[in-house]
Parts: structure tokens; sequence; C-alpha cells
């Protein structure tokens, strides 16, 4: 039998990192909020230090909370979150005080998703903010299956989710909401 939501919330507990399931691409979690395991995530990749890491939340509300926006980017989040999206916004001082510095970029702002899955803003809901970068070694194109997730990773993550429908395969749309118009922000590859 497989791993279950109840053992991922225990692991992210610990600080231990978990694959899970979204929208879009399969995600590495850990707590935004615990330095050391945002620390074995960007080992676990092979992720240089100094990258933003971009955190999913469990609901509108908590994204509206950790952004400071413009009404037109607000009516943008209300019209497509949940969704496969990552906003780049200003962080309010909520999500400041509660996310460590490695999530933010060194312009100050902070990419946060809120997923249209259950299983990932089930997560979220339970143990806090997670990091929402994709399941891959730094560089590789993002796992697409849990198996392949558990050859890259191993020991490295505790618990690999299956739960739940399979994502688009695509990875997330990053939306620029700190200027005036939101717009789109082509992935580098």
């Amino acid at each position: 039998m497989g791993s279950t939501v109840d053992d991922a919330v225990r692991a992210l507990a610990a600080g231990r990192l978990v694959v899970y399931p979204t929208d879009t691409v399969l995600g590495l979690g850990a707590r935004a909020s615990d330095r050391a395991a945002v620390g074995r995530l960007e080992q676990a990749k092979g992720r240089p230090s100094g990258q933003p890491i971009s955190v999913a939340v469990s609901s509108l509300a908590e994204v509206e909370a950790f952004a400071d926006v413009s009404a037109r980017a607000r009516r943008f989040l209300r019209t497509h979150l949940p969704g496969p999206y990552t906003v780049l916004v200003r962080p309010s001082p909520l999500a400041r005080a509660r996310l460590v510095p490695r999530v933010f970029a060194s312009s100050g702002t902070v990419g946060l998703r809120l997923p249209d899955h259950p299983v990932a803003r089930e997560l979220s809901r339970r143990v806090g903010p997670l990091t929402a970068t994709s399941a891959n070694y730094h560089g590789a194109r993002p796992c697409r299956t849990v198996p392949e997730a558990r050859r890259v990773f191993g020991s490295r993550v505790a618990v690999y989710l299956s739960e739940g429908s399979a994502g688009s395969g695509v990875p997330s749309t990053l939306v620029d909401l700190v200027r005036e118009e939101p717009h789109a922000i082509p992935r580098r590859r």
C-alpha cells in the first residue's frame, strides 16, 4: 500500500521532503517556513542557493494574505485561481514573517501557487505553505511519475504521494502581478 496524506503531513512537520501531485507537474515539497527543510530541498535538487522557490498555499484567502497586490492583480487572482499559475507578487508583511528568506527572489518578490489539486491544497492546509518546485534534479525536465521521482530522489524524499489524478505534465505559467498589468513571463529552458 502507498503512502497517505497523513504520512506526508507527518513527514513535512518533521522537516522532511515529500513528492506530491499538483494540477501541473509533481511537486517537491518542504515546509516553506522551515529553513533546514528548504535547505534539504535545495540539496536534493542540486539547486544553486539564492534562486527563488515558489510556494503553494491552500486557499485564495491565503494567497491574498501573503501578497501585496493591486486591485487589478486581485481580480486576476480571483478569476484564475486555483489553477496552473505561479503568480509573482510583492510579499505582504505576513509572508515576510512566515516564509524563509530562501524562497524570495533577490528583487524581494515571491512566487505563489494555488494548485487546482485537492491533495496539494490539503497538504498546505494542514502544515502551512509548502515549496512548490517541480520534482526534478536542477535543470532536468520534471518527473512525470512517482516511480521516476523515486529513481531521481531515492531516500532524500521521505514520502512519495501518488494519490489523486495526475497533472497536465506542463509546468505552471509564471504571471507577473507586480506591474500594473498582469503578464506571463516566459520560462527559461
